[in-house]
């Protein structure tokens, strides 16, 4: 509460200086705490609104401090909420550093999951397609047009989400334990490990070599080498057996691997499954670093016996 009694509100003003100081958010990337730096230069404008006295503005930026880490789009409604939290905490509500640390930390990790296939994998090849089909024709109103659409609809985004979390931000305070944090962090964590399930098979890519059969194929059921003409006659007559008879008919023996056994039971399965032990691994605490160093070194054992 400031020295007059009076509440001390965020303005406008106030969220458009964090809002474009947010933009930077991963200016000051580190190693050991990632986003924290970016973060904490984010929300100078609205620490020194909120807090006049040196001592409690020193405070409220060492606690913005600690690890943050997230999509830096979806990022924006992390920062909305904080300001809601941080200016209920200057008005006298029992808001502690570990709460606020608390929201930030429970609403950073689903989003993330969200962020990647929704704007990497989805908004921008549209876009990038779309002007590169411009472009193609020779006119320069491509590239400018995926250029404009990409930060309008990034700036347009960043921006209301930024709104909308302070706008919520005062709710969720009044039940940090469940109520709507309960309710946004479990609809962003089930969004999220769905949109990642449904990846996996894409970003997990695991090819078993070992060869299953061997089966001598009928003549006609492959293409004959030793017929085919040479010059262009002979590429054109290749290419259009190709194309009646698939990859198959490629050579007189038809080789199937173990891979391609495994696609015909699950699409997938060995990607998941490595997935799921993974994710075993880290919830019992193992270090991620160590995962990565199993999998390199079984999978150039893998590669060196021939399993992969």
């Amino acid at each position: 509460m400031t020295e007059n009694n009076k509440k001390v509100k965020l303005s406008k003003s106030d969220r458009i200086k964090v809002f474009n100081r947010h933009q930077f958010l991963q200016g000051s990337w580190n190693y050991e705490r990632m986003q924290n730096g970016g973060w904490c230069f984010s929300i100078i404008p609205a620490i020194k609104k909120l807090y006049p006295n040196k001592d409690d503005q020193i405070k409220a930026l060492k606690r913005h401090l600690e690890f943050y880490n997230t999509h830096p789009y979806v990022s924006a409604p992390v920062m909305g909420v904080t300001l809601a939290l941080e200016e209920e905490k200057a008005n006298g509500a029992q808001i502690d550093d570990v709460g606020i640390n608390g929201v930030k930390v429970g609403m950073m990790g689903p989003l993330a999951g969200v962020g990647d296939p929704v704007f990497w994998f989805t908004l921008r090849p549209i876009l990038g397609a779309l002007g590169a089909s411009i472009a193609l024709s020779g006119s320069i109103v491509g590239p400018l047009l995926f250029f404009v659409l990409w930060n309008l609809i990034r700036l347009g985004f960043l921006w209301y989400s930024q709104e909308f979390g302070y706008k919520v931000g005062s709710k969720i305070s009044e039940d940090l334990s469940g109520g709507l944090m309960g309710k946004i962090t479990q609809g962003a964590s089930i969004l999220g490990m769905f949109i990642i399930g449904a990846l996996v098979q894409r970003w997990v890519n695991i090819s078993f070599t070992p060869i299953v059969t061997k089966v001598n194929q009928q003549v006609g059921a492959f293409i004959d080498w030793t017929k085919i003409e040479s010059g262009a006659k002979g590429i054109k007559s290749a290419l259009e057996q190709y194309s009646s008879l698939g990859v198959d008919g490629l050579n007189e023996v038809k080789v199937t691997t173990l891979q391609q056994n495994l696609d015909q039971l699950i699409p997938g399965l060995a990607a998941l499954i490595l997935t799921l032990v993974v994710a075993k691994l880290l919830k019992k605490g193992v270090s991620p670093i160590l995962i990565i160093v199993l999998l390199f070194v079984i999978g150039v054992i893998a590669r060196v016996i021939g399993l992969m």
